[in-house]
């Protein structure tokens, strides 16, 4: 009954009508920028996170969690149609939804990926509902030591699941470590990594950093392939799917949803890798295996449906522990600090209104999303033809207005070109940015546990590894890196993330 009771009293923030507008603009802009390839959802809710100052928490995380799960919708439109994927964990549903399209069949995957995420973010959103409370009164019995030990086991799953060099990720996460230093020290007062510069004593502003890490530097990247014209448009067709393709969705999007839901809880998890994880075993298991490349409609439920629910788990970690499981969690974070909200355990208690609020808006947006994007599939391919020459002199406008708007200052412009330059350095690296921005916002997290944790015990360090909790989060993490160092795992990971042609 207390879960009811807690659905119904996000039912009722979530069903006032200024919350109903922020959910349809964010699930209508993350269709949008799911359908528009080279900007994607980091970079809009980077871009994003300066109006949200003015905006209620409800709102704001409303909004921002619509950008975040409707771009999962909005890239597959795009990926079936014109072979082209909108956002980079659709990038797998072009392999059979543009073979789908091929054979006239397009109406189907089409429909097949809306009832797909429709039904995972369903169930998406009843385990939230379910697992937050009783993961919420586990944390708070954590310790400061548990928390850095949480903390520590999130940064090395983040560069377990992640794609590319080892060795460079762990880099990059140093780099945010150092970065999210900046500043003066709490306990003592001290000056940390400021030069001299005056304006680094309150530290580096999270909202410049991360819009001209995902914003500008995706955009200079961009304007080096400036795409041309899009692929001719395959026809619809039928809508629906037949009786046949819908009793093949089943046990695919079931497979899916469960897939998905288990890696958006793991740190590092999420929509990218849980879409080409669904679609490997679908590959394995599935009763029409032997099709499955060559336009089977469970090479499109699958992924999307996986997609989808780990596009929503992952607020689980974020919300009932304060820890990001991934980059856009990260943002979130950023986001309840704009708005003054402290991430962790203490939102469900202290901000009903906001967690069930926001759990409720999930499914409200996802019944929103599904019947948006069926009617309005021309409109959105439309959207393909404008220049990108017209788009990012626009982006970049509004990134440097959003980003003043917050300080009131010209050094946070200052940080958003530094910032943009030094992700398109990354990015020409082959570094991942993704544990740059976790470790920036982790980096004071972390330390201020270690910290209470040094002072509560006295000095005395052994207190990171004498507590049960502590010391298995710690040897989970060891046991995880070593494992990730061992060339076939190397070679396993590059051969997941590798896109099938």
């Amino acid at each position: 009954m207390d879960v009811l009771g807690n659905l119904a009293l996000g039912l009722s923030v979530s069903f006032q009508p200024i919350n109903l507008l922020y959910c349809f603009i964010g699930t209508l802009l993350g269709t949008v920028i799911g359908v528009l390839p080279g900007i994607g959802p980091l970079a809009t809710i980077a871009m994003l996170l300066p109006i949200t100052f003015g905006l209620s928490p409800e709102g704001s995380l409303i909004m921002l969690a619509g950008i975040y799960y409707g771009s999962q919708y909005g890239g597959s439109t795009t990926a079936i149609l014109l072979k082209l994927p909108g956002e980079t964990a659709s990038a797998v549903t072009t392999i059979d939804g543009y073979q789908m399209a091929q054979k006239g069949r397009a109406g189907a995957a089409l429909a097949g990926a809306a009832i797909g995420s429709f039904f995972a973010g369903t169930v998406a959103t009843l385990l939230i509902a379910l697992v937050a409370r009783p993961l919420t009164l586990l944390a708070f019995n954590f310790s400061p030591a548990e928390y850095f030990s949480l903390m520590v086991v999130g940064l090395v799953s983040s560069i377990a699941l992640a794609s590319g060099s080892i060795l460079k990720a762990l880099g990059v996460i140093f780099l945010g470590l150092m970065l999210g230093l900046t500043g003066t020290d709490v306990y003592t007062g001290a000056a940390r990594f400021t030069f001299g510069v005056r304006e680094l004593l309150d530290g580096l502003q999270f909202v410049a950093i991360a819009v001209g890490l995902f914003g500008i530097s995706e955009i200079m990247r961009n304007l080096e392939h400036p795409g041309g014209a899009p692929a001719s448009l395959a026809p619809v067709g039928r809508l629906m799917p037949t009786r046949e393709e819908f009793r093949r969705m089943v046990a695919p999007m079931l497979r899916g949803t469960a897939i998905g839901s288990f890696l958006g809880v793991l740190p590092g998890g999420g929509a990218l890798l849980s879409s080409f994880v669904a679609y490997t075993v679908e590959k394995k298991v599935s009763r029409h295996a032997s099709e499955i490349g060559h336009g089977a409609i469970e090479g499109v439920v699958a992924p999307e449906s996986a997609n989808n629910a780990g596009a929503q788990t992952s607020f689980i970690p974020m919300l009932a522990l304060g820890i990001p499981s991934n980059v856009v969690m990260a943002l979130m974070i950023g986001a309840l600090m704009i708005q003054g909200v402290v991430p962790g355990p203490g939102v469900i208690n202290n901000n009903p209104t906001l967690f069930w609020g926001l759990v409720v808006s999930m499914w409200v947006g996802n019944a929103m999303l599904l019947v948006l994007n069926l009617p309005l599939v021309g409109l959105w391919v439309k959207l393909l033809q404008i220049p990108y020459s017209i788009l990012f002199p626009v982006i970049v406008a509004f990134c440097c207005i959003g980003v003043y708007s917050v300080s009131n200052s010209a050094f946070g412009v200052y940080q958003i070109a530094v910032a943009g330059g030094l992700g398109y350095l990354l990015m020409k690296l082959d570094c991942e940015l993704a544990p740059f921005i976790l470790g920036f916002i982790l980096g004071p997290m972390i330390e201020e546990n270690f910290r209470r944790a040094m002072l509560i015990s006295g000095g005395d360090a052994t207190v990171f590894v004498t507590r049960p909790i502590s010391a298995g989060l710690l040897l989970a993490a060891a046991v995880v890196l070593f494992v990730v160092m061992l060339p076939a795992i190397i070679r396993k990971r590059k051969e997941v993330f590798v896109e099938e042609s």
